[in-house]
């Protein structure tokens, strides 16, 4: 099944779920509009920039998102998952180390700390590549990695969602909060980009 062909399938089961809610009285068609327009309205990579923002300034903060980012994010005003409760996991890029976020069975991904998921995330050649040859995908994304950085791939999960936390550009020690933020990408969020 093709992500086109998968994705016109899913939306036609989300419509047809809709509609049954809305016969059967269970929700009105402009609330169930509301509660998605809000739930929307809060989503942003600038969230996940601001969080890695802090990150970079604060050690006690960095140290709390890598243990648990779930409250870490709390405590800027965030929430990790979306309609049910998940669990924020941040993995952090380091000389070293590169990660990268994926969800192989749908497209899971913390939206409100990424905002709405790109096209090719939900699409199944990255899914599935992604995977098998990190490498080659990142290097198609442009980012082209030396040999003896070790690449992981995490796979998200209705339950569990991840963030990258990318490196710290080097020469920006004098740079504020909001100027590092803006320096930050969806991209460098999800792995697939340095900062």
């Amino acid at each position: 099944m093709t992500g086109t062909h998968s994705d016109a399938l899913i939306s036609r089961r989300v419509r047809r779920l809709e509609t049954l809610l809305e016969e059967r009285g269970v929700v009105a068609g402009a609330a169930l509009d509301e509660v998605i327009d809000a739930f929307l309205s809060g989503a942003s990579p600038a969230n996940g920039a601001r969080v890695t923002a802090r990150a970079w300034t604060d050690a006690a903060f960095r140290a709390r998102l890598l243990a648990d980012g779930t409250a870490a994010v709390g405590e800027l005003g965030f929430a990790a998952g979306g309609v049910q409760t998940q669990r924020l996991r941040v993995v952090e890029n380091t000389a070293h180390t590169h990660n990268v976020i994926v969800c192989t069975l749908c497209s899971c991904y913390p939206l409100r700390l990424l905002g709405p998921s790109p096209s090719w995330y939900k699409s199944e050649a990255y899914r599935s590549r992604v995977v098998r040859e990190p490498r080659a995908v990142l290097e198609e994304f442009g980012l082209r990695l030396p040999p003896d950085v070790e690449i992981t791939v995490w796979d998200s999960t209705s339950e569990t969602r991840y963030m990258v936390l990318p490196r710290r550009p080097e020469g920006t020690e004098s740079l504020t909060e909001p100027e590092l933020a803006a320096r930050v990408t969806r991209n460098g969020l999800i792995g697939t980009a340095e900062v």
